[in-house]
């Protein structure tokens, strides 16, 4: 995926293209050294929906809705009031679901520091917000020898978004996330697919392979 620089955002980089892509068993793949600080979704044609200020209301106001939306650091769609991603503890493996501070907002990052006090957590799903609920979880091995993923450190990269303080995914080798399966609504057989993510500018890799 190309990514294009924007002055916006404190030197984040965005990127958005439609492109023609070959068919997919799985939607994320995040294998390099890459830092994902808002998410990704991906949108095919469909019927319009009421219109809204955030990505996936715009795609969606616009005959494409979202198939998949993912991000630990705010809502995609404004009437999403579900969890962003699950943390894992590392001293005792409990689990908790991190939300938002309200519907179609920001991340609730001191549900995160609390859970994750005296101890490291890592992320071990991000959730996808739309209705079809292709969740990323770390990839397993693959058949070229490679091992399993391991989940991203989830206090490696804090951020600020709309005045809240918020977690993005850091991406270094080893840390990979995917839907394992057939994923619902995705792109096949040379089908349009538009795709929208917000990443670091400055923390990037040689074998980057984000993909959709």
């Amino acid at each position: 995926m190309r990514r294009e620089k924007s002055t916006a955002g404190g030197g984040l980089r965005r990127s958005a293209r439609r492109a023609l892509l070959r068919p997919l068993r799985h939607l994320l793949s995040a294998v390099a050294a890459i830092g994902l600080v808002l998410g990704a979704l991906i949108a095919l044609p469909g019927v319009s929906q009421a219109a809204g200020s955030l990505p996936c209301d715009i795609y969606g106001a616009a005959g494409t809705p979202c198939v998949a939306a993912h991000s630990t650091t705010r809502a995609l769609l404004s009437s999403y009031n579900g969890p962003l991603y699950q943390v894992t503890r590392a001293s005792d493996g409990a689990r908790a679901d991190i939300g938002l501070l309200s519907a179609g907002g920001y991340a609730n990052a001191a549900q995160q520091d609390t859970f994750c006090q005296n101890t490291t957590c890592r992320i071990t799903k991000v959730y996808d917000q739309t209705s079809r609920h292709n969740d990323l979880t770390p990839g397993p091995a693959g058949t070229s020898g490679m091992g399993a993923d391991r989940g991203a450190d989830a206090s490696e990269i804090a951020v600020t978004a709309g005045g809240h303080k918020v977690y993005g995914i850091w991406i270094s080798p080893g840390v990979g996330y995917r839907y394992t399966g057939v994923a619902s609504g995705v792109a096949v057989d040379g089908q349009p697919e538009g795709a929208y993510m917000v990443a670091s500018g400055t923390h990037v890799g040689s074998d980057c392979c984000f993909d959709y």
